[in-house]
């Protein structure tokens, strides 16, 4: 069996996060449908959960993101990488706002609006974080 390094476990925690961030999104926009039919008394306390769910993957995402800067040598890094990653990190901004705005939005548009722009804007940063990885 081959060894389970540190880098090991910080690339499997950070994709764990990825996981529930961008997976729960997903799971959960499937589910809208079902739970709006059966009214608001299910449906609030199953998208008051996820949110607690959710916001914990992207912390895990943004704690991990942090150590795998530490972890790669960014001075001997392409300048593509360099742009790359700073796309990443505005998106990776970008989706953390938009999800604090649909929280905050009045209204099924504002909140179907800024949740899809939320979805959108983490698989952007999935995709981006696996062109980085290599």
């Amino acid at each position: 069996m081959l060894p389970i390094t540190v880098g090991d476990i910080r690339l499997f925690l950070h994709v764990l996060g990825a996981a529930v961030w961008v997976g729960g999104q997903i799971i959960f926009s499937a589910l809208v449908p079902v739970l709006r039919r059966l009214g608001t008394a299910t449906l609030k306390p199953v998208a008051d959960q996820l949110t607690r769910i959710l916001w914990a993957g992207f912390a895990l995402l943004i704690v991990t993101g942090i150590w795998n800067l530490y972890a790669v040598d960014l001075a001997a890094q392409s300048s593509a990488y360099h742009t790359t990653l700073a796309v990443k990190l505005a998106v990776v901004a970008l989706s953390g706002v938009t999800a604090w705005l649909h929280t905050v939005a009045r209204g099924p548009r504002a909140r179907a609006a800024w949740g899809a722009t939320t979805g959108v804007t983490a698989l952007v940063a999935l995709l981006l974080g696996v062109v980085l990885a290599g």
